[in-house]
């Protein structure tokens, strides 16, 4: 599985951690920030969200408070980024959702709860039956870039 991750100037320091944890079992293409210095969380959402579109592949964005990424990602037609704050939304966001995103807030979770979360939501699959129609609901929202 490809594994696209971005972030801005306030979570740059968790994702780089969070990417050498992620590597040990995905493939994992750094869609920025490089640096900490300040830079605009929609940028990051954007190239992430552009690259789950075109590859099929899933994201990982973080930012301050995980709002600001999600709420850009979900811009964008067949992107479903979750805001997780606990390893059980993560479950639940790809039981029920089929979350192909997920946000999570540098500043409002430690490094090792966001480790927990990226656990829980790579180990969960889609549960279809009733969600499906949902989904497939979902999907037929956003605006392709």
């Amino acid at each position: 599985m490809k594994v696209f991750i971005g972030c801005d100037h306030a979570a740059f320091e968790e994702k780089e951690v969070v990417k050498k944890y992620i590597q040990q079992k995905f493939e994992v293409v750094d869609c920025g920030t490089n640096s900490a210095e300040r830079c605009d969380y929609p940028d990051f959402a954007m190239a992430v969200a552009k690259e789950v579109q075109a590859d099929n592949g899933v994201g990982v964005l973080l930012c301050g408070s995980g709002i600001g990424v999600s709420m850009a990602a979900n811009r964008f037609a067949g992107v479903r980024a979750a805001l997780c704050r606990s390893a059980e939304d993560a479950k639940l966001s790809r039981q029920h959702n089929n979350s192909n995103v997920i946000c999570v807030g540098a500043r409002t979770t430690s490094v090792e709860d966001i480790k927990q979360i990226l656990d829980a939501w790579f180990s969960a699959d889609f549960e279809e039956g009733r969600h499906t129609g949902r989904i497939d609901k979902f999907n037929q929202l956003g605006e392709r870039h």
